[in-house]
């Protein structure tokens, strides 16, 4: 694959919406390219700028024109893919005001895939592990127009006792106060 082609075909699927890739994505997008040309070509890549390799198996477009702010949802996303991952726990408690410190470098997220932590240049996600139903993280969860589904307040707070850490953190007044102001919505 030639460089600047390649370049111009990322910059293409950015204008589809697309500026994560996983390894697997990059070889259908280069179908044409032997393993060895692929693995060469991805090098030349992040080496001229146009891919930025943040973990193993996963580039990002570092020219992308799609919002910077949900780019750590996206590449949550494109490493679960297959699997129900949601925002939860101490990012999602911390977004709805029950927890006083704010988490800038980092995002928790429950997913029915495996628990993992992994680092990147754009912060840290720690995935952790639910084997709760399909139907149950779609009850417990809205689709907040993010990459991501987000928790509910009681789910939040719920996976957080569940896995047993920060519980401390959370402010039992903020979080009565946030629960009502839920329920109250939903009933409205």
């Amino acid at each position: 694959m030639k460089t600047i082609e390649a370049a111009k075909t990322i910059l293409e699927w950015d204008q589809r919406g697309r500026d994560v890739f996983t390894t697997s994505d990059l070889r259908k997008i280069f179908a044409g390219s032997t393993d060895k040309n692929l693995s060469e070509g991805l090098r030349r890549l992040v080496k001229a700028g146009f891919l930025q390799h943040v973990a193993t198996g996963l580039y990002v477009n570092p020219f992308s024109s799609q919002p910077r702010r949900e780019l750590i949802e996206r590449i949550a996303v494109a490493f679960r893919r297959g699997c129900y991952t949601y925002v939860s726990l101490e990012s999602a408690l911390s977004e709805y005001g029950a927890i006083s410190q704010i988490l800038i470098d980092r995002i928790t997220v429950m997913t029915t895939g495996r628990k993992a932590e992994i680092t990147t240049p754009y912060g840290t996600i720690e995935f952790t592990h639910t084997s709760r139903s399909v139907s149950d993280i779609l009850a417990g969860t809205n689709h907040v127009g993010r990459p991501l589904r987000f928790a509910k307040v009681a789910t939040a707070y719920r996976d957080l006792k569940r896995v047993g850490r920060n519980v401390h953190m959370v402010s039992e007044t903020d979080l009565q106060e946030i629960l009502i102001d839920e329920a109250s919505r939903s009933n409205a």
